[in-house]
C-alpha cells in the first residue's frame, strides 16, 4: 500500500496531460503579465497596515529591516518555485511539483491545503474590500441596508452583498479568459502602484529625522502566553520572542512576512504562459523585488513622518498623514487599498481554481472539473463552482479570525517545494532546467528552516484548525482519490491497454 501512496507522476507525463485538447489551457501570458500578477496579489492592505503595526509594537523604525528579512525568506522560496515552474510548466504549483517528486499522498495533502488556503484567502480579501467600499460610500453619504452589509454588527440576518458581488464578477472575468484577466489586472495594478508611489513621494516631504531616533529601540521582553492564542513555539518551549532590539527585527519579520503572501500564485499560471521556462522565473522574482522595494520605502516614510510609538494600529499610514495636517491623503490611501484588494481577490481565485483543475485532471477529484471551455480554454467548471461557494462564504461569514489559516498553508507549501527541489535534483538529474536554484541543497534547507520558524510563531489554534482540515483531506483521499487517480487506473490496466483518458 505504501508504494501506491508515494507513486510519482513523472514530469513528462504531467506535460503530456497539458496537450490533451479537452484538458488544455490557452497559453497567452508573458513575463510582464506574470510580474503584474505577482505585484497585484502581493500589494494589498499589508502595505498600508502592517508597516505601522509592526513598527509600533515590535521593531520601531527598524521595521524596514524586517521587510528586508521577510523578503529574503520569500526569495529563498521564490528561487525554489522558479526552478520547478520552469522545469514543470503545469498548472497546480506546489501540488504538481510534489506529485513529481514526493508522491501522490504528499501531493494530495498540499493540493488539499492550497484549495482551502486560496479559497479562504479570496473570501477574506473580498470581505476586507467590502469594508473599504462601505467606508467610501459612508463618506459620500450612501448607506446600504444593515441586512446587506455583512455579519459584523448585524443584529439579525446579515449578508455582505458587496463581497459576494465582487467574487461573482471576478469569477466571470476568469471564465472569459486569462488575457482579459491580465488586462484588468494590469490596469488595476497600475492604479494602486501609482497611489503607493504618491504616498511615498508626498510622505518624504514630511519626514522628521528625530523620529528615527532610536532606529533600533531598546529590547523589551514579552511574557509567555499559555492558551491556544499563544504562538505554538511558546506552548512547546515556554519561550517568548522579545519586542524591539535586534531580535525585535526578526519578530517583526514574522508579522510583515504575511504582506508578501501570494507571489507563489504566479507559479499556478505556468501552463498558461507562452514561454514558461523563461518567463515564470522572471515573473516570480521580478514581482518579489518590486514589492520588497515598495514595502521598505513605505516603512521608512511612515516611521519618519510620525514617532513609531504614536502610530495607530488600524490605519497607521493614513493617520500619519492626518497627524501632519494632510487628511486628504487618508482618502487616497483608502481608495488605493480598495483598488488593490480587487486584484488580490482575482489572483487568489485564479490560483485555487487552477490547483483544483490540476487535481481533477489527475483524477484525485472528479474528472468532470478538468474539462476546459471549448471557446475560452479556461477551467470554467471549477472556477464557477468555487466562485459561487466563495461568494456565499464571503457573504455570510466574518472571517477575520480565520485569516491566519492562509498564512500557515502558504508556509507549508514553501516547505514542500523546497524539499521537492532537493529530491528531484537527485531522482531526475537528467531533466532540462532552464532555471536552476543556486546552492542546492543549502538554499532549499535554509528556506525550509525559515518557513518552519515563521510557522512556529503562528497561534496554536491556527495549527489546530489546520490539522482538522488535513484530517478531512486524508478521509477524502482514502475514500475517493486513491482509487480514482489516473495513476491508479493505469496500474490496474493490462500492459497492452490504452491509457485511461476519461
Amino acid at each position: 500500500m505504501s508504494s501506491t501512496l508515494f507513486r510519482t507522476k513523472n514530469v513528462e507525463h504531467s506535460i503530456r496531460d497539458t496537450e490533451e485538447p479537452e484538458h488544455a489551457l490557452k497559453k497567452s501570458l508573458s513575463a510582464l503579465d506574470l510580474t503584474v500578477f505577482g505585484v497585484g496579489v502581493i500589494i494589498g492592505t499589508g502595505i498600508f497596515v502592517l508597516t505601522g503595526t509592526a513598527a509600533k509594537n515590535t521593531a520601531g523604525p527598524a521595521v524596514s529591516l524586517s521587510f528586508v528579512v521577510a523578503g529574503v525568506v520569500c526569495a529563498l522560496a521564490a528561487l525554489c518555485y522558479a526552478e520547478f515552474a520552469s522545469t514543470v510548466p503545469v498548472a497546480g504549483s506546489a501540488y504538481t511539483f510534489s506529485y513529481a517528486s514526493l508522491g501522490e499522498l504528499p501531493a494530495w495533502i498540499i493540493g488539499w491545503d492550497l484549495v482551502l488556503e486560496l479559497a479562504l484567502g479570496t473570501a477574506v480579501v473580498a470581505v476586507g474590500w467590502s469594508g473599504y467600499i462601505h467606508s467610501l460610500l459612508d463618506n459620500a453619504g450612501w448607506h446600504l441596508p444593515e441586512a446587506l452589509s455583512g455579519r459584523d454588527g448585524a443584529s439579525g440576518f446579515g449578508f455582505d452583498i458587496l463581497a459576494a458581488a465582487l467574487v461573482l464578477l471576478l469569477t466571470a472575468i476568469l471564465v472569459v479568459g486569462m488575457k482579459l484577466s491580465a488586462r484588468v489586472t494590469t490596469v488595476v495594478v497600475a492604479i494602486k502602484v501609482a497611489v503607493v508611489l504618491v504616498v511615498i513621494i508626498a510622505g518624504a516631504f514630511f519626514i522628521k529625522s528625530g523620529n528615527y531616533d532610536p532606529f533600533i529601540p531598546k529590547a523589551e521582553s514579552v511574557e509567555a502566553g499559555g492558551n491556544l492564542k499563544a504562538p505554538l513555539i511558546q506552548l512547546m518551549f515556554g519561550w517568548a520572542p522579545s519586542n524591539f532590539g535586534v531580535m525585535g527585527i526578526f519578530t517583526a519579520a514574522s508579522v510583515v512576512f504575511f504582506a508578501f503572501i501570494g507571489f507563489d500564485v504566479v507559479a499556478t499560471a505556468a501552463e498558461e504562459t507562452r514561454n514558461p521556462q523563461r518567463d515564470v522565473p522572471r515573473g516570480i522574482i521580478g514581482s518579489l523585488i518590486i514589492c520588497t522595494a515598495l514595502y521598505v520605502a513605505v516603512s521608512i516614510v511612515v516611521t519618519g513622518m510620525q514617532k513609531y510609538s504614536k502610530l495607530s494600529v488600524d490605519a497607521p499610514l493614513a493617520d500619519a498623514f492626518k497627524a501632519t495636517g494632510h487628511p486628504w491623503f487618508a482618502g487616497l490611501i483608502s481608495f488605493g487599498a480598495a483598488i488593490g484588494l480587487t486584484t488580490v481577490c482575482m489572483i487568489l481565485l485564479l490560483g485555487q481554481s487552477r490547483v483544483f483543475f490540476a487535481m481533477s485532471r489527475d483524477g484525485l477529484l472528479p474528472r468532470f472539473f478538468s474539462h476546459t471551455h471549448p471557446k475560452f480554454r479556461t477551467p470554467y467548471r471549477p472556477t464557477i463552482l468555487l466562485g459561487v461557494i466563495i461568494a456565499i462564504v464571503a457573504g455570510f461569514t466574518s472571517l477575520s479570525e480565520l485569516a491566519e489559516l492562509v498564512n500557515i498553508g502558504t508556509l507549508f507549501a514553501f516547505i514542500v517545494v523546497a524539499i521537492s527541489v532537493i529530491i528531484l535534483r537527485r531522482t531526475r538529474p537528467d531533466l532540462e532546467r532552464s532555471f536552476r536554484t543556486p546552492w542546492v541543497p543549502v538554499l532549499p534547507i535554509l528556506s525550509v528552516l525559515a518557513s518552519l520558524w515563521l510557522m512556529l510563531n503562528l497561534p496554536a489554534e491556527t495549527w489546530l484548525r489546520f490539522a482538522i482540515w488535513m484530517v478531512i483531506g486524508f478521509a477524502v483521499y482514502f475514500f475517493y482519490g486513491r482509487t480514482h487517480s489516473r495513476l491508479a487506473r493505469q496500474e490496474q490496466q493490462p500492459a497492452d491497454s490504452p491509457d485511461v483518458r476519461a
